[in-house]
């Protein structure tokens, strides 16, 4: 049976990988693992941005370094979005418990801050769009996405309802999104 693999490479990333001491993962081995066996996997499409150093000035060299040591496989394709740090004014979930001089008021407190906000951009819809079009060209008889990520929802729809094709959800969550 032709597979073919789709991983939103920050999902798995933010999921399951942040935190641990398992940053390597060979996503190559992963894809021969959660796949049915009798799946013969052609291509293992890998989508990421390149982060920015802003926060941590080392995370893309960290980042750089997997991002080649996967490229040498001979089934994976990288596909890049775009990473985006911006500054903007965003609600606290909880005001802090000091008051500015002269900023406010005594007894009032701030319910907003000035921050950073990073996004990583594209990389889903590359994804959708790639998942698609596969799906239209006849690329695959069965597709493996691994995702959390409910943008990914309406390609799923469109490649399982009107392709008549499966998709295997291979999320990298232990509570999955329930409209995927």
């Amino acid at each position: 049976m032709r597979a073919r693999v789709y991983i939103d490479g920050f999902n798995l990333y933010y999921r399951a990988l942040k935190g641990t001491t398992n940053k390597w993962l060979d996503i190559d081995a992963l894809a021969d693992a959660v796949m049915p066996d009798d799946a013969d996997i052609d291509v293992i499409n890998y989508y990421v941005a390149r982060i920015s150093g802003r926060i941590d000035p080392d995370a893309p060299a960290r980042q750089n370094a997997y991002l080649r040591a996967i490229a040498t496989l001979s089934r994976v394709s990288i596909t890049y979005g775009n990473f985006q740090v911006s500054k903007k004014w965003a609600g606290l979930v909880q005001p802090p418990e000091f008051r500015p001089a002269l900023m406010l008021p005594p007894g009032t407190t701030s319910d907003v801050a000035y921050v950073y906000k990073t996004e990583e951009k594209g990389s889903d819809v590359n994804l959708g769009a790639h998942l698609i079009r596969d799906a239209a060209m006849g690329r695959f008889d069965i597709a493996g996405v691994l995702t959390n990520d409910t943008d990914l929802c309406e390609p799923i729809r469109i490649v399982t309802e009107e392709f008549g094709l499966p998709v295997l959800l291979l999320t990298p969550s232990s509570k999955p999104a329930t409209s995927l």
